[in-house]
């Protein structure tokens, strides 16, 4: 398409530095410039000179017709980006920009990194995915941007507003990573309808929520893009607390209805949420808050991630890290999963969950361990009244295997095995919120990293401030956040004596931590936090869009080392949502690396790039912290929740040397652990892949850094399934992972 772009402002170029009084330096116009525009973009005037529909040889009228009328099906342009997406990270300085904003644009292509339209997060133009790039040049052309975005300061004066200027402005960049046609489903027979016309068109479908992903893996070139932020909303009207008269009753195999109570008693809890899989956090956090205000005492809390735009979706099949709602007492966001509906790559409308399940807290497991999923195909997918709905067994050619997917799909990350319509979460009782503040004066702020040791040591070491296990448990933390606690805890008196045992009493009335009760509950301190006066009411979004991607990848701190590596922990940002419940909340029948379930922390070694620079981590800490001692298996290492597009692991044939930076990243790709490895690790990763083939052979969702994302770039092959749809690792229904290997025999995968 070619796109002419005018603009009406009427002044040069060099006079716009004087009179864009709006911004507070001169730097912040050559950030304008870098970033494309030289104008204000509301005052652009767009023209297609060109028929912008993509791929006109498909019959689109026919998709149309099938879709619900509220359903939208839009053609869109890098016009809709310049024009709805970019102005929110050029009209607002960084802090005080919001994705509350880019997720209702009208179009649904915006991101919450303005870079992540580009391949690889990165718009410098190339013909092949920026393969015969280096990280080094990604770096160079990058962080010179963000350190004005962010800070506000000058620009260096070696940087050249050139590298980028003219890459963000072309409609015709190569690299432009935008889908050419959105759909905007409202219930799941639209859903169905687009995976269907997919199917038989051959085309790709991406997915997206709210787009939160260090990857960019919810947006992607010609594709049929399902933008689910206008579908059906059940968190208002979903909370429900379970009747005991089903205990002792078998699960309705009929629809699955009691299939989430029946399981939430199991966990010994007695409440559930269903969230919509266009919902945010906000949306749910504003429910349960709601259903809270209720009564005379609040009786919910949910387990949800720190920002109200991030997606219980992608957060929750990533691992989902609550170091902000309890994450040390009820475990990770896919612990709280009780059943899920989606639509598969075959277009098969299905609802699964465990249906069996034994005691484990002889081991040590505060829940019961699946050794069962059933599931349910929808016999009547054109119908589009919920009510209507009939749910039955699936059929012999469906070749569906519900405990595989159980499996994948929590913690084998979203956007890759179908589209999720809703999720069923475990709600838990409420209990007393207290945020414990550190305050930055210049005399706490003398002592370095002064608060994150002392986190580090209440939740890693409690017993060196005579805390007990349960009152660590009581409390979690993100990097760079006070303490969120819940119910019991001993913050104060550890305070205390961790001041005594490092020499500081003299910090004693310096107030340096604070105790704020201001607030009955996590929610309510992000819903008043946002500045913008039109996300009043909404919950707060941190971190906020930026234009570039520069998180990396976070390492796994194993509990085994961490006790005797307190002052190193406190100098790597860490993150405080592991230990506890992330190791014994698991039912032991999800894909998530052990390294999690292992973790006492997640670090930022090597900064805001991670792992993909940090040659101290290579050669040091690795060894430390893993063991690398079998060379045909490397261990999982990375958070998978905050690994960016540019991590990779070590080189491959030398695990304590890091991935060069001057390497191309077709010689990274080659040579060194990829991204996936690194997370799941060389055996669950084959088992992942070995999954991804059976349920999407044509790899129809094929998003970046996902699962299979990796393999050789050559067109997937149909790879024979085992018999009912089981993969070649798995066996019959009824048995965890850990028990498929015994035996390859099954029965059909949705019987009771």
């Amino acid at each position: 398409r070619h796109i002419s772009v005018h603009c009406d402002i009427g002044i040069h170029h060099s006079t716009a530095i004087i009179t864009m009084t709006f911004y507070a330096v001169a730097a912040r116009f050559l950030l304008l410039t870098a970033i494309g525009f030289t104008c204000n973009p509301h005052q652009s005037l767009i023209v297609a000179t060109e028929d912008a529909t993509w791929r006109p040889d498909l019959p689109w009228g026919n998709l149309k017709s099938k879709i619900s009328p509220s359903a939208s099906l839009i053609d869109t342009t890098f016009m809709n980006y310049q024009k709805e997406c970019i102005p929110e990270f050029v009209d607002y300085l960084w802090p005080d920009r919001t994705n509350h904003a880019l997720i209702d644009q009208p179009h649904g292509l915006c991101l919450p990194h303005m870079y992540c339209g580009w391949q690889m997060c990165n718009p410098r133009p190339s013909d092949n995915g920026h393969l015969n790039e280096t990280l080094s040049q990604v770096l160079q052309d990058q962080f010179p941007i963000n350190q004005a975005d962010k800070i506000g300061g000058d620009l260096p004066a070696s940087f050249d507003p050139s590298n980028t200027d003219s890459y963000v402005q072309d409609p015709s960049n190569p690299s432009l990573n935008l889908p050419a046609m959105v759909l905007f489903p409202v219930v799941a027979s639209d859903v169905v309808a687009a995976i269907q016309f997919a199917k038989e068109h051959g085309l790709e479908i991406s997915v997206k929520n709210s787009g939160h992903s260090y990857t960019g893996a919810s947006s992607k070139k010609n594709t049929l893009h399902v933008n689910m932020n206008r579908y059906t909303q059940y968190a208002t009207t979903s909370i429900t607390d379970c009747d005991a008269s089903i205990m002792g009753n078998a699960i309705a195999g009929r629809d699955l209805s009691d299939q989430p109570c029946h399981l939430s008693f199991a966990k010994k809890k007695s409440a559930t949420i269903r969230v919509g899989g266009g919902e945010n956090w906000d949306k749910a956090y504003r429910a349960v808050l709601a259903a809270n205000q209720i009564g005379e005492e609040y009786k919910y809390h949910v387990l949800g991630g720190a920002a109200g735009t991030v997606s219980p979706m992608g957060w929750t099949f990533l691992g989902g890290l609550g170091g902000t709602t309890a994450g040390r007492l009820y475990g990770l966001g896919l612990d709280q999963v009780l059943q899920i509906e989606m639509v598969l790559p075959n277009g098969y409308h299905v609802k699964f969950g465990p249906t069996e399940w034994e005691d484990a807290s002889a081991e040590g497991f505060i829940v019961p361990r699946t050794t069962g999923v059933s599931g349910l195909c929808r016999r009547n997918p054109e119908e589009q009244v919920e009510g209507k709905w009939k749910w039955g067994s699936c059929p012999d050619d469906a070749d569906i295997n519900f405990g595989d997917l159980w499996f994948a799909v929590r913690g084998g990350g979203g956007g890759t095995w179908g589209v999720v319509t809703s999720i069923y979460l475990q709600l838990h009782d409420y209990l007393p919120f207290a945020l414990y503040k550190f305050v930055d004066s210049e005399e706490c702020s003398a002592v370095p990293n002064l608060h994150d040791e002392f986190k580090a040591t209440y939740m890693i070491a409690p017993s060196l401030l005579n805390v007990t296990k349960e009152k660590s448990e009581a409390c979690s933390a993100a990097n760079g956040t006070g303490m969120h606690c819940f119910g019991e805890e001993d913050v104060m008196k550890a305070w205390t004596k961790f001041l005594q045992i490092n020499n500081m009493m003299s910090l004693q009335d310096a107030s340096c931590l604070v105790k704020d009760t201001t607030h009955k509950s996590f929610p309510e301190t992000i819903l008043e936090s946002d500045a913008r006066v039109e996300n009043e009411g909404k919950a707060e979004d941190n971190p906020y869009p930026a234009l570039v991607l520069t998180s990396g990848g976070q390492v796994l701190a194993p509990q085994s080392w961490a006790k005797e590596n307190i002052k190193t922990i406190a100098s790597n940002e860490p993150y405080f949502a592991f230990g506890g419940a992330t190791a014994t909340g698991s039912d032991q029948y999800n894909s998530l690396s052990q390294a999690h379930r292992n973790a006492a922390v997640m670090l930022s070694v090597g900064g805001s790039l991670g792992v993909a620079t940090s040659g101290f981590f290579s050669t040091d800490l690795f060894p430390q912290m893993f063991d690398i001692s079998d060379k045909t298996k490397f261990p999982p290492v990375i958070g998978s929740n905050h690994a960016a597009a540019v991590n990779m692991g070590p080189r491959k044939k030398n695990w304590i040397e890091s991935c060069p930076l001057t390497w191309t990243f077709e010689e990274r790709n080659a040579k060194c652990i990829s991204l996936q490895e690194s997370i799941y690790g060389t055996e669950r990763l084959k088992q992942l892949e070995s999954i991804k083939e059976a349920v999407d052979p044509h790899y129809m969702f094929d998003c970046a850094s996902c699962i299979g994302n990796n393999r050789l770039k050559k067109k997937a092959k149909k790879v024979k399934k085992g018999k009912k749809g089981k993969s070649p690792k798995e066996a019959k229904k009824g048995k965890s992972p850990k028990e498929a290997k015994k035996t390859s025999k099954g029965s059909k995968a949705n019987e009771f």
